[in-house]
């Protein structure tokens, strides 16, 4: 049978030779009988004999892996630990028992994550993630008790970042062609929660990898792809250098796609919850209004959601928005977008509010900012910037009581009558629309572009 496509339910039907072990002196005498007592027994038998002598059982697991190679022997191994860890994660906590202060409980891990066939590395993987989270702390997150006192093997972050440079060599070249991802973001999910983790991420370059997994999906596996994906993103979204490295990726339309078409009711409520994280920082607020998240949010809002906790976060995140279209709504924000020539279609601009709200604010400094505009028509080469600043100057011509007066006054006319021939459609539309407003009112101008 190919390795690769083993079951831990195959791998556990077999019978190893302890005997022969035990002969050979690679077990003990009461290795052995632990090893009789739990081979092949019920579930409801091993887990009182892990209840009993859990410790014990942890001591020969660990001690088979660092010393026995042959591949069978290790496979059935990793499958009970695996076995032993998927029924009670709690279980985890014996590999760190003070007894076991002087072995090195993670090195046979480590040594298979690169050694070992597919079974191999992916039990060892998912076991290692386990005992690594499990390991105990101080109330200021540090290790204690028998973890600090390990005189074999590498420190925790040693441990962490060789986990970390693996996740990532399967994200990058999977070992599985199909199991290979969806097992190492499996583990992100959990590891991503320590600090130190996040730190080795970013500097391993891995967020880059988790983007364009951000992808909506359609089947069972897809989705739960998807979800441990966007759980890794919104874990980040907690550390600064991601943050940085989000805010120039595709990540956030990544994820305006997703929350829009998921009907995952857990995927939905990650991936709000990154927006929140998100929300406060650096541009993310301008990039969600313009991906027209205030509208997403109040349709999720309208879906009958059994979490009650989602729809908190989505009220949260819609006040929070309406916040950024109020600051981005300010005719500071738009006179410095103005007066810098960096024009673009801006929430702003199209916002009815801010024209109706800010008119007479154009009237300072003796219309300075209507006369940069009309300076943008007449030397931009930027088609956006051109099309901005002409629908820009009709809707002042809209808004304000004598608006066609001070725009002839200014002399914009030959500059707007110029960019009717630009070779843009988008600038010939908004030039078009400014001239029907300067000569044919406001009203007219309306009826004609409807």
């Amino acid at each position: 049978m190919d390795r690769a496509e083993l079951t831990t339910e195959q791998v556990l039907k077999r019978d190893i030779p302890w005997e022969t072990y035990m002969t050979t002196k690679l077990i003990s005498g009461t290795g052995l009988q632990l090893l009789r007592r739990y081979d092949n027994r019920a579930e409801s038998v091993r887990a009182q004999l892990l209840d009993d002598d859990g410790l014990a059982y942890v001591q020969v697991f660990v001690s088979i892996l660092r010393d026995i190679f042959k591949e069978e022997t290790v496979e059935y191994v990793l499958a009970l630990i695996d076995e032993m860890l998927t029924a009670n994660p709690k279980r985890a906590r014996l590999f760190h028992d003070k007894s076991l202060a002087t072995e090195d409980t993670y090195e046979p891990f480590l040594r298979l994550l690169w050694k070992g066939n597919w079974f191999i590395q992916e039990k060892s993987c998912r076991i290692l993630a386990l005992i690594v989270s499990a390991r105990p702390r101080t109330q200021d997150g540090g290790v204690a008790n028998g973890e600090a006192s390990k005189i074999r093997g590498p420190t925790i972050n040693d441990v962490l970042k060789e986990l970390v440079d693996w996740l990532c060599t399967q994200l990058k070249k999977p070992s599985h062609p199909s199991c290979g991802i969806p097992t190492a973001i499996n583990c992100l999910a959990t590891l991503l929660k320590e600090p130190v983790v996040r730190s080795s991420f970013v500097r391993a370059d891995g967020v880059k990898l988790l983007i364009p997994l951000i992808t909506p999906a359609s089947t069972q596996q897809s989705n739960q792809l998807l979800y441990e994906t966007c759980l890794c993103v919104w874990l980040l979204s907690y550390y600064e250098p991601a943050i940085e490295y989000l805010a120039t990726s595709r990540a956030l339309p990544r994820l305006v796609d997703v929350v829009k078409s998921s009907t995952k009711e857990k995927v939905v409520r990650v991936v709000v919850l990154t927006f929140r994280n998100l929300l406060s920082k650096g541009t993310f607020g301008a990039q969600m209004v313009d991906l027209g998240l205030p509208q997403i949010a109040q349709s999720l809002k309208a879906q009958a959601w059994s979490d009650v906790d989602l729809l908190e976060t989505l009220n949260h995140l819609e006040d929070g928005l309406k916040d950024n279209i109020k600051k981005l709504s300010s005719f500071d924000k738009y006179k410095q977008e103005v007066l810098l020539g960096h024009l673009d279609w801006s929430p702003m601009h199209k916002d009815p509010l801010f024209w109706r709200d800010n008119i007479s604010c154009f009237e300072e400094n003796d219309f300075q900012v209507l006369r940069v505009l009309i300076t943008i028509m007449d030397s931009s080469t930027d088609p956006r910037a051109l099309a901005v600043a002409c629908f820009d100057l009709s809707q002042f011509i809209q808004n304000h009581p004598a608006g066609r007066v001070i725009v002839n006054d200014l002399k914009a006319k030959e500059q707007v009558m110029k960019l009717m021939n630009h070779d843009s459609a988008e600038v010939t539309k908004n030039a078009l629309l400014c001239i029907q407003r300067l000569f044919l009112g406001a009203k007219y101008a309306s009826f004609l572009q409807a």
